[in-house]
């Protein structure tokens, strides 16, 4: 893996170069102070991420990403900057990362994680977007899926708000249906709603978010780009997106609404550093 770190001041450079050194996978790691000595490195260089300073004097940085996008498209962009304020900026430029100074190793780790965990879903065949804030909502390509059966929408969504952890047949039944038993027509309706999810997936093209194990489910969270995902890793413009509202029509959702509430109340997003 190679990265490029572009900032004015010398000693942040030296330092962020020496913390991209540490990473653990092990990357190349060029230094530039100018901005135009990056740009010819990457006329001749493939570049796996580039985390740029927004405030430097010669080109500041969101110009700098412009024409990073024209040249090198699948590089990965990371902002580090002292100025929360240029946050909205930042990501219309559909940056991977933020990152305010003064950088901590953990965070720059996770951000580094969260840009290589982009570049491969958009080597991809699909792009899949999932919005937890407000409605429940998923997305291939751009296009909204639709779903046969409610129920199978609503399994989706409670499979999202998991995280990636397993849930038995046992709890997603009881999610779905809460008082309602889970006898043996239970057991076949839950079936019914399995299949009709996995045929909605397929169709829409996003059928390997899904994992369908013995007796349990789970999907797959770095096949997707889903904002309540984006809000836990701390990024700013998914804290700046949640109005306080999280998977509207689903009860079960309130208690994962309860922990974004504090977390937004608190700077939103992970506190390690």
């Amino acid at each position: 893996m190679r990265m490029i770190c572009i900032d004015d001041e010398e000693l942040v450079l030296e330092l962020i170069v020496s913390l991209c050194r540490e990473l653990p996978q092990n990357p190349e790691v060029k230094g530039f102070s100018r901005t135009a000595q990056a740009l010819e490195f990457l006329e001749g260089n493939s570049v796996d991420i580039a985390l740029l300073d927004i405030n430097m004097p010669d080109m500041d940085g969101l110009t700098l990403a412009a024409l990073i996008r024209e040249t090198s498209p699948e590089t990965a962009i990371i902002f580090l900057t002292g100025y929360e304020q240029y946050a909205v900026d930042a990501f219309s430029l559909h940056v991977s990362g933020y990152l305010l100074k003064p950088v901590s190793f953990e965070r720059l780790s996770a951000e580094v994680d969260h840009a290589l965990a982009g570049r491969q879903r958009n080597k991809t065949e699909h792009q899949i977007t999932v919005k937890t804030f407000g409605e429940f909502e998923i997305l291939v390509d751009g296009q909204a899926v639709a779903f046969s059966r409610t129920k199978s929408k609503e399994l989706l969504a409670y499979l999202i708000d998991r995280h990636g952890g397993s849930v038995t047949r046992a709890v997603a039944f009881a999610a779905l249906f809460e008082e309602k038993p889970y006898d043996r027509s239970g057991q076949k309706y839950l079936d019914v709603i399995i299949r009709s999810l996995r045929n909605t997936l397929e169709e829409a093209g996003a059928a390997d978010i899904l994992q369908l194990q013995r007796g349990s489910l789970r999907i797959c969270p770095e096949k997707i780009d889903c904002d309540l995902y984006r809000f836990l890793n701390g990024e700013i413009s998914a804290i700046n997106s949640y109005r306080g509202e999280y998977m509207n029509a689903y009860s079960w959702a309130s208690i994962t609404e309860a922990l974004t509430d504090r977390m937004a109340a608190k700077g939103g997003g992970r506190t390690d550093g």
